[in-house]
């Protein structure tokens, strides 16, 4: 039987290995909804909102490699796009499809709902088109090709792709010949050109054998595109050393021999790190640093970009030169066989680390000590356990969480460029659904948790079991960190916070709260021992978040008229 055209745009997204769809219905997006309802591969996540299904879907395609959001037309799809946008950020692959209105209503020019009653029926297209790096409307006629052409740019460029069904063509039969695809992790997003890639793998040769302070800046390039582990052998083979950038963070194990630190330009951690990076006679960017203010202690570092070889997704820059049609894949890839083959092993690892990492944090505070942060992080950090997904909500913990150095096989996920408060909540909710097998423990302020605490309803209804810990300080404290003290508008409503997931609808969760030391390490003693989510509310100090120093918060904002310096 010919499959209808959202049939067969579905069959072909969960050959990519996508098992689940965020989304809320609608009656345009009807016909993408009951096909969601029957599909085999897929499951509907009723997220409580379009914003909060988009955050989720970037969650699951951070570590599933792809997602699926769902909108109807016109309030749906631009309540999503916040979290879209934060997709196009952060560089992941998350397929929006937005059911419309059919060309049968078009056609007549008959005034429905959802629109302006202007008879302008395309004007949301090219709005939600904007957070994303392809778009179609598919018909009978185009939906094999065009979603060929979608996915694979989807893929190449690791961005959100925004595909819309007409109600009436959705459900017609596809005239071309259905395409079996295949999954994520057997698919090439770039290919190289032979010449190219060989006089780049003759150049990063030649410098690093130059080099005698070489270091290695991987991104998180290398983890939109599976090469994780390809970046691991790479590491073994040379014996070179790296460090990460907040974006970056925990891209292999904080534990591995080769961790240099947080490279944060003037917040670097250890602080000797700033140095070690900054006078390198080759820095190795894999990837393609993000040059943002929290990526860089504000723009505090200063990277030489003579002494930088940028390896970017499909082309490589080394001070003036440029070389085009180059794979990031095939250049790990050969430089890996290189080092293989040469009996020239560098050694900067371990005891030979020209800066050794931060040590873990030492527990402090009394048991009779009210919570606060210099309590907290430590014994954060002495709970997690290997193969546990830390999540930091943007914020002052992503600030306190980034200067930390994680326990053996802890990953992290963080929204540090986009940056939108609200995000973690519904972010951990997708995350766990697509590595079920991970404990997800979710660090999020007071502030952020307000914006979204809905999808903790949907954590239970799904039954994920995160651990999900609020800060609770009664204010935007990031916010207050930038601005001054005193503002009402950083002021929240006090919430039960342990009291949410039992009022949500969660059965079986561990809730409670924390005020002091001596409840913070039972809370973690009770959650460790309990099969099943768990939600611990941390009291914070408010006054923990003071203003940054007036210089500081200039050169974050830059409102100041600059002075004008005299010659002399």
């Amino acid at each position: 039987m010919t499959p209808s055209v959202v049939t067969y745009a579905l069959d072909r997204l969960a050959d990519l290995g996508i098992g689940h769809v965020f989304g809320v219905p609608g009656d345009y997006a009807f016909p993408i909804n009951d096909a969601v309802e029957v599909h085999r591969r897929l499951s509907w996540v009723p997220s409580a909102n379009e914003l909060n299904a988009a955050y989720a879907a970037d969650g699951y395609a951070r570590r599933r490699g792809a997602a699926i959001v769902c909108t109807t037309y016109g309030v749906g799809e631009l309540s999503a796009l916040n979290g879209l946008m934060g997709s196009m950020a952060e560089r992941l692959p998350v397929f929006h499809l937005v059911g419309t209105p059919s060309l049968r209503i078009v056609r007549q020019g008959l005034i429905c709902h959802h629109t302006l009653g202007d008879r302008n029926y395309d004007r949301f297209e090219a709005i939600s088109a904007s957070a994303s790096c392809v778009s179609a409307r598919l018909t009978p006629e185009n939906a094999v090709i065009e979603l060929e052409r979608v996915i694979d740019k989807a893929l190449e460029e690791s961005r959100p792709a925004y595909l819309t069904f007409p109600m009436d063509l959705a459900l017609m039969p596809i005239t071309g010949t259905p395409i079996q695809g295949s999954p994520l992790g057997v698919i090439d997003q770039h290919d190289s050109v032979a010449a190219e890639l060989e006089a780049v793998l003759d150049l990063l040769e030649a410098r690093i054998a130059s080099a005698s302070r070489p270091v290695v800046l991987p991104t998180i390039t290398l983890k939109r595109f599976g090469l994780v582990n390809a970046f691991e052998e790479f590491l073994k083979a040379s014996g070179l050393a790296y460090a990460t950038t907040p974006m970056d963070k925990a891209l292999l194990s904080e534990q591995h021999p080769a961790f240099l630190g947080m490279y944060n330009g003037g917040r670097s951690t250890p602080a000797a790190l700033q140095s070690v990076v900054e006078d390198a006679d080759l820095v190795v960017d894999l990837g393609g640093l993000v040059l943002e203010d929290l990526n860089t202690g504000l723009w505090s570092g200063s990277l030489d970009p003579n002494r930088i070889v940028a390896l970017h997704a499909d082309w490589v820059q080394a001070g003036h030169q440029v070389f085009t049609s180059v794979s990031i894949s095939d250049v790990l890839a050969g430089l890996t066989r290189r080092f293989q083959s040469s009996s020239n092993r560098l050694s900067y690892w371990g005891e030979h680390r020209p800066v050794q990492p931060a040590p873990m944090l030492p527990r402090v505070g009394a048991p009779d000590q009210p919570t606060d942060s210099a309590s907290f992080y430590p014994r954060l950090q002495q709970f997690l356990r290997p193969n546990d997904l830390l999540l930091s909500e943007t914020g002052t913990c992503l600030l306190k969480l980034n200067a930390i150095r994680l326990p053996d096989g802890v990953t992290m996920e963080s929204q540090t460029l986009w940056g939108s408060i609200g995000w973690g909540t519904p972010a951990a909710l997708g995350c766990a659904l697509a590595e079920p097998e991970r404990r997800v423990v979710l660090v999020t302020g007071d502030g952020a948790h307000q914006l979204t605490v809905q999808e903790i309803g949907v954590m239970g209804f799904t039954g994920v079991n995160p651990v999900v810990i609020v800060l609770n300080n009664g204010l935007h404290g990031i916010e207050a960190l930038i601005s001054e003290t005193g503002h009402a508008y950083n002021d929240l409503p006090p919430w039960r916070y342990a009291n949410i997931p039992a009022a949500l609808g969660c059965k079986g969760w561990w809730c409670g709260r924390a005020g002091t030391v001596a409840e913070l390490e039972q809370a973690f003693s009770a959650i460790s021992a309990h099969q099943g989510a768990a939600y611990l509310e941390v009291l914070i100090p408010a006054e923990e978040s003071q203003p940054l120093a007036e210089e500081v918060i200039e050169i974050f904002h830059q409102t100041t008229t600059p002075k004008s310096a005299l010659p002399d």
